[in-house]
């Protein structure tokens, strides 16, 4: 699959707020003491499946955590909101935590108009609208910094049931990652799973264009 103008929103919370929410088996992850919460608008193209012949493309907004079992450090999806129908019952089936939405993106020079309102039957309201776009030249990210350690994660985690955790593995090469402006007009993306995010600027990043391999997703005992 092909990811497209994508944008890291991150803001630091407090770890006692978030380990309600994650599973016993999964450690939180954290820097310098602190959970982040992610919300990452883009656009996907080229998205096929094996053995699917004919690839979908649509948007994705995804509200995330870190967390980590032994030897492996990765995401948590709290939810994944996307405009495609068939994606979000597939997706659900493997126990990511999918929903249908309506959005819209728009390119308009160097910058990305984006919303998305869930319009998923039975599930809390949520929704994002923001303008964004990069601000300074591409670079990759120093290892141990925090800039690396919030975009450099190859494998996700997910619940299909309280408790069991489903697992995936994915590639790609390091982010082409840029520092970016926002205007964040509504965000409530956070609201479902009872997080409050702080008052604060998120920490922005910018990424144009990204290329992602994903392995099956697997149940978590499966893990070697």
């Amino acid at each position: 699959m092909r990811w497209h103008d994508l944008l890291f929103l991150h803001w630091p919370v407090r770890p006692e707020l978030i380990r309600p929410l994650i599973p016993s088996a999964l450690e939180l992850d954290t820097f310098d003491g602190w959970c982040w919460i992610g919300v990452v608008p883009f656009r996907m193209t080229g998205v096929r499946p094996r053995y699917v012949p004919v690839p979908f493309a649509f948007p994705e907004l995804n509200v995330r955590t870190y967390v980590k079992t032994p030897g492996r450090s990765g995401v948590w999806f709290f939810s994944l909101d996307a405009a495609s129908w068939f994606a979000v019952r597939a997706a659900r089936w493997y126990g990511l935590p999918y929903y249908d939405a309506r959005m819209t993106v728009e390119v308009d020079g160097d910058t990305i108009h984006y919303q998305s309102v869930r319009v998923h039957k039975g599930a809390a309201p949520a929704e994002f609208d923001a303008s964004y776009r990069p601000t300074a030249a591409v670079y990759h990210a120093v290892p141990g910094t925090l800039d690396q350690w919030l975009t450099e994660r190859y494998c996700l985690y997910a619940a299909k049931k309280p408790d069991q955790v489903v697992y995936g593995e994915i590639h790609h090469p390091p982010w082409p990652l840029q520092p970016a402006e926002v205007e964040l007009r509504v965000n409530t993306m956070t609201q479902p799973t009872g997080i409050e995010l702080p008052d604060t600027k998120p920490i922005c990043h910018f990424a144009r264009y990204q290329e992602v391999f994903a392995w099956p997703i697997v149940p978590m005992q499966r893990l070697g």
